[in-house]
């Protein structure tokens, strides 16, 4: 019996970069928010090509490729996932307004709208923003977001890692956007 038999990675019929690149992208762009940990920026690199994402923005002290460390969790996705650096979260984000793209913190706080509750609409452009692991999405750029996004959470800590918090957000808005 065979059924419950394990693909083989050139069985899974994935994107080539210039697929990837060419490919109608989901309406979302990652801005990560002083990120620390050059493995949290590698995996929220793979986690944008997983839900074929536009677009990854590094603020701030975050690191940008390469490097060996992101490169190491990114596996490659650096190459496909279009990304830019930006020093300054707060100019990005009022940037990215005046382009019409609606901001979304990914945060605890107060008026914070549940995940599970969030309805995005149709044909509008989303950035999520991502905060450092210590001290979370920084109050000016949560003040300037058109909503507060947060993660329902039923336990007794208070907060999950930025790279599963990438891949809770992405997944649920990436289903909600397929099917809308």
């Amino acid at each position: 019996m065979h059924a419950k038999r394990k693909l083989k990675n050139s069985e899974l019929d994935r994107k080539t970069v210039e697929e990837f690149k060419s490919a109608s992208k989901t309406p979302i762009i990652v801005i990560l928010d002083n990120i620390r940990s050059l493995n949290n920026i590698g995996s929220v690199f793979r986690t944008g090509d997983a839900f074929i994402i536009e677009k990854i923005y590094l603020c701030g002290i975050t690191a940008t490729p390469p490097h060996k460390d992101i490169q190491k969790t990114a596996l490659g996705a650096t190459d496909t996932v279009s990304w830019e650096y930006k020093e300054d979260t707060l100019a990005l984000v009022e940037a990215l307004k005046e382009d019409n793209i609606k901001i979304l913190a990914i945060e605890q706080a107060e008026q914070a709208i549940m995940l599970n509750d969030f309805a995005p609409e149709a044909n509008q452009k989303y950035a999520v923003v991502f905060g450092n692991e210590v001290k979370g999405v920084q109050q000016t750029v949560v003040n300037q977001s058109d909503a507060v996004i947060e993660i329902p959470q039923y336990g007794s800590k208070h907060s999950l890692n930025i790279s599963v918090s990438a891949g809770v957000v992405l997944w649920d808005l990436f289903c909600k956007f397929k099917t809308s």
